[in-house]
């Protein structure tokens, strides 16, 4: 039975789809790194954010080549560990970012303010920072600035795909990385997986169905579930900046059935305070919020404070 009965998804103040047939048309995003996507309509906007992140990734290379990037690291700070922050009780994987493609613009007080305030509250365990650019308002020269702003571990998070992201992550000082079970086929996400262990970085993965979470790597210890839509409509993103988040569908986390028991279980998009005690409930760990913070009237520490309250025991 569901548990969120007639519960509306967060309203902030101002899957790889299923398949329809025995097999699915692939086709490659890039004939450079070869990152393949299921050949669909409905993966159409997924397709496109994935295609803009290739020419980031190409302008990336072009300023700092992979020899380069590995060289980064031996200046780098040593890593923290993130898996070790969410196990010591409830608490927030705190966000930032400047825009994203659902919520539009974030309040850009709240932007400048958010690195303190997380800092400083008991309730935030580790930080997210989105380095896609032209998505979501952030680079990847982002994470040294949280870094030396924020002693909590760091999430990079972004749609990685290549081994120079990898590198890259750990150069810039992040302390973990998100991989996406509908963007990666299952090698893929081993391979990169392996990597990310090599370099000394946690691993996020993150699904959206029970097909996804079977693809995960065996050793994976970090489980997301993103009640996000990426097979919602541009209409349904654009509409969704508008007030309720049309994007995403909370019922998805009830799909933390599908993941080992010893994992740390993630809940990702669209809760608010006032959904953390059916999330906690159902079994997970933490959340992962950004959009319900940056996007608040009444001040991102306002926010937090909210959701302070709804931790307490």
């Amino acid at each position: 039975m569901c548990v969120w009965g007639h519960m509306q998804p967060y309203q902030t103040q101002t899957d790889r789809t299923s398949q329809t047939g025995p097999s699915r048309a692939r086709q490659c995003v890039d004939p450079l790194t070869q990152v393949c996507l299921a050949k669909s309509t409905s993966m159409a906007f997924l397709h496109e954010i994935v295609a803009r992140k290739e020419q980031e990734l190409a302008q990336a290379r072009q300023l700092r080549d992979l020899k380069g990037i590995k060289a980064m690291i031996a200046d780098s700070p040593a890593v923290r560990s993130f898996s070790a922050a969410l196990r010591n009780g409830f608490g927030l994987i705190a966000e930032i970012k400047r825009k994203s493609p659902s919520g539009g613009e974030m309040r850009a007080e709240n932007v400048e303010r958010a690195p303190a305030a997380y800092a400083r509250s008991p309730v935030v365990k580790a930080v997210s920072v989105l380095t896609n650019a032209t998505d979501f308002g952030m680079s990847i020269g982002e994470l040294q600035r949280m870094r030396a702003a924020i002693s909590k571990p760091i999430l990079r998070k972004d749609f990685i795909f290549d081994e120079y992201q990898v590198y890259e992550a750990r150069a810039f000082g992040a302390d973990a990385l998100l991989l996406m079970a509908n963007v990666l086929e299952r090698d893929e996400m081993k391979r990169l997986f392996e990597l990310s262990r090599e370099v000394g970085l946690d691993v996020l993965f993150e699904a959206h169905t029970k097909e996804e979470i079977e693809n995960i790597p065996e050793g994976a210890v970090l489980y997301g579930i993103n009640s996000r839509k990426f097979k919602a409509s541009t209409k349904v993103f654009s509409d969704s900046r508008k007030g309720a988040d049309l994007s995403v569908e909370l019922d998805t986390f009830e799909l933390v059935r599908y993941v080992p028991e010893r994992a740390i279980k993630i809940a990702e998009s669209g809760v608010g305070p006032a959904q953390v005690p059916e999330v906690i409930k159902l079994g997970y760990d933490a959340i992962l919020v950004g959009t319900s913070l940056l996007k608040a009237v009444g001040g991102v520490e306002a926010m937090l404070r909210e959701f302070e309250e709804a931790c307490r025991p």
